[in-house]
């Protein structure tokens, strides 16, 4: 692989997940995005606050930053919610992929109450994600993959998409 992907989607949607799959599959390393949130955002989620543009706009710089650390590419997650996060992150790294985990508001919900008590996200901001969500379906460098399969299925998916897509040397 020649390109880094974004794992994205709305909260509960397996990113954390698939993302580690993927990235052991293709020996690539994963970078969770979530890990990159300020203190102050993490705070604000975790009080069911939904971020802001302006709040998500040094994370998604930081993120652009990990996507053109030398090394080759990455898996990054990241929930790329909207079409111009996801070309901040594009301008970092041309040629980025994105693999979009569709997924309906009411698995989402049930997903995130169930981790809650091992995760910051409160489960009242799902609602928000949703009305935040651009699909980015038919967006170029993107595929849609339904993110109720199994993890292995959705993974062999994503591998084949991706040396599908790569340019030959």
């Amino acid at each position: 692989m020649q390109h880094s992907i974004v794992v994205m989607g709305v909260a509960g949607c397996g990113k954390s997940s698939v993302a580690a799959a993927l990235a052991q599959a293709e020996g690539l390393p994963l970078v969770e995005g979530d890990n990159f949130h300020s203190a102050e955002s993490r705070d604000k989620m975790s009080r069911g606050i939904a971020l802001t543009d302006a709040d998500r706009q040094g994370w998604l710089a930081t993120l652009g930053t990990q996507l053109q650390q030398p090394g080759g590419p990455i898996v990054l997650t990241c929930s790329a919610l909207k079409r111009s996060y996801r070309d901040q992150l594009r301008a970092a790294a041309p040629g980025l992929r994105f693999a979009f985990l569709d997924i309906g508001r009411d698995d989402s919900l049930r997903r995130v109450a169930q981790r809650a008590a091992s995760h910051f996200f409160s489960a009242s901001l799902v609602d928000s994600q949703f009305a935040t969500l651009e699909s980015p379906v038919g967006e170029p460098g993107v595929l849609r993959l339904d993110a109720l399969l199994p993890i292995p299925q959705l993974v062999q998916q994503l591998s084949a998409w991706l040396h599908a897509t790569e340019p030959t040397a």
